[in-house]
């Protein structure tokens, strides 16, 4: 019965905090999503071609996976909200800045700014929440985290679409400014965090350097192979021999230093290391599908930027109403493992079913592929989080939490670059065996003929939309190939995060948050099993429900199981 008294004072102390969070998830979401519909248009705009419109992609990712676990070290050293603060800053600034890039090398050396930001939120988010509200519990706040997305990746793209073609591009690194602004303001105020023993300070730097050269030069291996230089050379052997060797060296670095960056010993729960293999997957789903959907829609179906925002909202409902339903069903009977299997299995179908469109499939068939890979992603991404916090030690929290997000980004960014590479290669190829073809369309256009030969064999990125339809078609056709083909890089890694999923531990929600099991730990409580011992601790992350009041109390907080 002591488990009940808090509970109207922890719903008081969860939802004021969670406002200044959200607004900062909030913020990193829309200045993410509303460009993602003009990326075609800026790298066109900017004379790029396809590997600038991979790397305008990548740098971002690239810096996202590096920095998140240096952000989670450091959430496990300083003040928490005081590094969500400026995580939040230099997001926003670099995000801004991108908006006056007058060339392409100059945007992607801001987005890669922009994703040391962003590795701050993605880390630190989770991180928070784990600090205020326990695993069992947070479902019932994922209706608040579902409607920011809706928001943020719904109405961002079309917002994103609707300046560019009124406004111009440049614009939509704006829009995240004010909300910044209200973010940190409301963030000082709302966002009170359980202060944690003050520990000696000491920082990887050589793990992050390390880890840096690793990821670089296999981004940069992957991403110029086969067109820059060929695949079997000397280049490729120094780049990947290169990358090995950074790797081996931070292994080595990481089982000697004080305060490792990514803590090894981690690997040794097979809780993390399941949840890390499946993680890959996930970041390859969320992040390569939807820069390349993007892509298809406008190059394969000649859509403008704002309805290539239209046309994509199946996958990102699919991903909201998967990851809130389930979020809430989590919360309500305690299992989890069966929703990330079925969300594995939808990873799978969705993938392999994107993998077989072309120009002219129909949109409803399209829609109910992208709605599939959508719901396996939000029944996998943020409950892969969810396990690998339950099973946590509680004062490594951060590098825990950090330490999946990092792989689901690696994922992601390795994953953009492949897919980037396999339409890259592609391309070239469809468009010389259809040389004749596209010559004698274009004999057909007249005093058109010249201005329209000179874009088509220029190596930027073509508008689509603006070519005469007897090119149009062929165009269209010959994208839609290449990106389908690209899809198909996502199949395997599916499947591997199915096996990884289908041997997790299945392992008990616990119903204390992470200051709680600090404290329940400090004061030897690690094996709570009276109602005596939880009385000492507040339940300030813990909401009880009508079941538990039934049941006399007798639900230990510690492990959401009854005694």
């Amino acid at each position: 019965m002591a488990t009940e008294t808090p509970a109207p004072t922890s719903t008081r102390r969860v939802l004021p905090a969670l406002i200044g969070l959200l607004l900062g998830m909030f913020v990193s979401m829309l200045a993410s999503t509303v460009v993602s519909t003009s990326l075609p248009v800026i790298v066109h705009d900017l004379s790029g071609d396809q590997n600038v419109y991979t790397w305008v992609v990548t740098a971002t990712l690239l810096t996202t996976a590096i920095s998140t676990p240096i952000w989670g070290k450091l959430a496990d050293l300083f003040n928490r909200k005081l590094l969500i603060q400026l995580a939040i800053a230099l997001f926003v600034l670099a995000t801004a800045a991108a908006g006056f890039s007058q060339n392409s090398e100059m945007l992607i050396a801001f987005r890669a700014v922009q994703g040391l930001g962003a590795g701050g939120l993605a880390a630190l988010s989770q991180v928070i929440m784990a600090d205020i509200i326990s695993p069992r519990e947070r479902g019932r706040y994922m209706g608040l985290f579902g409607a920011v997305m809706a928001v943020a990746t719904v109405g961002g793209p079309l917002l994103g679409g609707v300046i560019t073609d009124s406004l111009g591009w440049r614009w939509n690194f704006f829009v995240a400014l004010p909300f910044a602004v209200a973010a940190l303001i409301i963030m000082q105020r709302t966002l009170h965090l359980p202060k944690h023993p003050p520990r000696r300070v000491r920082i990887d730097y050589l793990g992050i350097v390390l880890l840096s050269t690793a990821v670089s030069l296999l981004l940069l291996w992957i991403t110029n192979a086969g067109h820059s230089y060929e695949w079997a050379s000397v280049e490729t052997a120094f780049m990947v021999g290169g990358a090995v060797l950074a790797t081996i060296l931070f292994i080595v670095v990481e089982l000697k230093v004080a305060e490792p960056l990514v803590p090894l010993r981690l690997f040794r729960d097979a809780t993390f290391t399941l949840a890390t293999v499946a993680s890959i997957s996930t970041g390859l789903a969320m992040f390569g599908t939807s820069v390349y959907l993007s892509q298809y829609m406008q190059l394969a179906r000649g859509a403008t930027p704002t309805e290539a925002g239209l046309l994509t909202i199946p996958m990102i409902a699919g991903l909201l109403v998967a990851s809130i339903v389930v979020g809430a069903l989590i919360t309500r009977f305690g299992k989890w493992k069966s929703f990330l299997v079925l969300g594995a299995v939808l990873l799978i179908a969705g993938s392999s079913l994107l993998a077989t469109i072309h120009y002219d499939t129909p949109f409803v068939l399209v829609a109910i592929y992208m709605a599939l890979l959508g719901a396996g992603v939000g029944m996998t991404m943020q409950n892969l989080v969810l396990v690998v916090q339950n099973s946590a030690d509680p004062t490594m929290m951060g590098v825990a939490s950090s330490g999946v997000t990092f792989f689901r980004s690696l994922g992601g960014t390795v994953g953009v670059s492949v897919m980037g590479a396999v339409v890259a290669a592609m391309v070239p190829t469809l468009f010389a065996d259809r040389k004749t073809e596209i010559g004698a369309a274009v004999a057909t256009l007249g005093a058109d003929a010249p201005a329209v030969a000179e874009q088509l064999t220029s190596s930027t990125l073509p508008q689509v939309s603006t070519l005469p339809e007897v090119i149009r078609f062929i165009y269209e056709d010959v994208y839609a190939q290449g990106i389908a083909a690209a899809f198909l890089v996502a199949v395997p890694l599916a499947i591997i995060a199915l096996i990884a999923i289908l041997f997790l531990p299945n392992r008990p929600l616990t119903r204390m948050t992470t200051a709680e099991r600090i404290a329940a730990s400090e004061a030897d409580f690690a094996t709570v099993s009276t109602e005596e011992g939880m009385a000492a601790l507040a339940a300030t992350g813990s909401i009880p429900t009508a079941a538990d009041s039934g049941r006399g109390g007798r639900r230990a907080a510690g492990t959401g199981q009854d005694e």
